[in-house]
């Protein structure tokens, strides 16, 4: 063999040295890459099949009439307390009105109860009196007849007398009684019909008041349904506000993802809307009690032999911060990819971090509404008692006593 051919020989055999040496780097290289990849995403679960939501919070008629102002429209930004709907509201004042001339008339009634009460009283006492002057007259006739003082056809003349007093007396304690009966232990202010007919009245105001509808929390109006000369009924749905600054994700993952998930892990949230150009940061603050199937509004039943294995899924609800919803608002509803951290698991699955302590748990827009309405009635309760208060006549406990 020349020389040229051995060289040519060792040239070969030192470049597939090298290529070999390449291909064993790059083993080596991706092993690693692969091994810190993994070691890296063991901690982490991925869920494509997540989505914003948030409270959506329906706006009703409480009252029923027909849509005079519509003052809000879909996109629009509008505050806890602002009018958003106004209904023609001829019929309820009517009827207001209706009910505040009948507590008016209530009062006036039970108000005429107390001076018949009294004049009830001085009947009484009256007929009392003649009948004790005609019991005694009875003693003395009676006496006199042995002698022939007093003939026989006048006493029975004051018997027959004394007997019908008696008989007026018992009608007319029968008829005291009845009043007592209605008017005891009350005043003209707090008689059960005066406040039957407050409570009417009541009723009236705040239908009345209804037919102006405000906005229960602040968020933008969405689904606006309601127009004009619509004749609504309590119950009818008019729009839907949505607060913007307090919306969560709700991830969807499969149950076989669920062993290491627990309350208080860290996630990433990215959001379709902003691509990789923002990552949200969020907490996981609770485990759904439930998979999607359950609280299907056909659930499956598993009894029938129609039966299927398939992996469900549980929603896992992660709290968003208010800061960054400011910063860069999204919508309930929109796509994410959710990165969550479950390498804390000191938590158990059973325990919840969420709290019902934002604006669209409560709402005191009617908070107003129930002390103007007893306000109202009392100045009109005050306002048809013709003379004070006074206590029931002593004298009329003396007169029942009377046999």
């Amino acid at each position: 063999m020349t020389r040229s051919m051995k060289t040519h020989h060792q040239g070969i055999r030192v470049l597939r040295k090298r290529r070999l040496q390449w291909v064993i780097l790059m083993l080596v290289m991706s092993a690693l890459i692969y091994t810190g990849y993994w070691l890296y995403r063991r901690d982490l679960i991925v869920s494509h099949n997540a989505f914003v939501t948030g409270n959506l919070i329906p706006v009703e008629a409480d009252a029923t009439g027909i849509v005079t102002h519509v003052l809000v429209e879909e996109s629009q930004f509008v505050k806890k307390g602002d009018l958003l709907v106004r209904l023609d509201e001829h019929r309820a004042q009517t009827a207001l009105k209706q009910t505040e001339g009948e507590l008016g008339q209530s009062v006036r009634d039970i108000g005429a109860l107390f001076p018949t009460h009294r004049q009830m009283c001085q009947k009484l006492m009256g007929r009392a009196s003649k009948l004790a002057r005609v019991r005694h007259d009875v003693v003395r006739f009676r006496q006199g007849v042995p002698s022939g003082s007093v003939s026989q056809q006048v006493l029975q003349n004051a018997e027959d007398q004394m007997a019908a007093l008696d008989a007026e007396m018992l009608e007319a304690r029968s008829e005291l009684e009845a009043i007592q009966a209605r008017i005891g232990g009350t005043s003209r202010e707090d008689h059960p019909d005066i406040e039957a007919a407050k409570h009417r009245f009541i009723t009236a105001y705040i239908e009345y008041t209804r037919q102006q509808i405000y906005a229960p929390v602040s968020g933008y109006v969405a689904k606006r349904r309601v127009q004009i000369g619509d004749r609504v009924q309590p119950g009818d749905s008019l729009m839907t506000l949505v607060p913007l600054n307090h919306l969560w994700v709700e991830a969807n993952l499969r149950e076989t993802e669920l062993r290491r998930v627990r309350p208080g892990q860290l996630a990433e949230v990215a959001v379709d809307l902003y691509g990789g150009n923002y990552t949200f940061q969020g907490t996981v603050e609770g485990l759904v009690p439930g998979t999607g199937s359950v609280f299907a509004l056909l659930p499956p039943d598993n009894a029938t032999g129609n039966f299927i294995h398939i992996v469900e899924r549980v929603p896992v609800r992660i709290a968003l911060r208010e800061d960054e919803l400011l910063k860069h608002p999204i919508r309930p509803g929109l796509s994410t990819i959710t990165t969550i951290h479950v390498d804390n698991t000191e938590k158990s699955p059973g325990e919840s971090l969420t709290q019902a302590v934002s604006q669209e748990y409560e709402t005191d827009i009617f908070a107003d509404e129930l002390a103007k309405a007893e306000a109202r009635a009392k100045a009109i309760v005050a306002g048809n008692l013709v003379t004070p208060d006074a206590a029931l006549d002593l004298d009329c406990g003396r007169v029942a006593l009377i046999k």
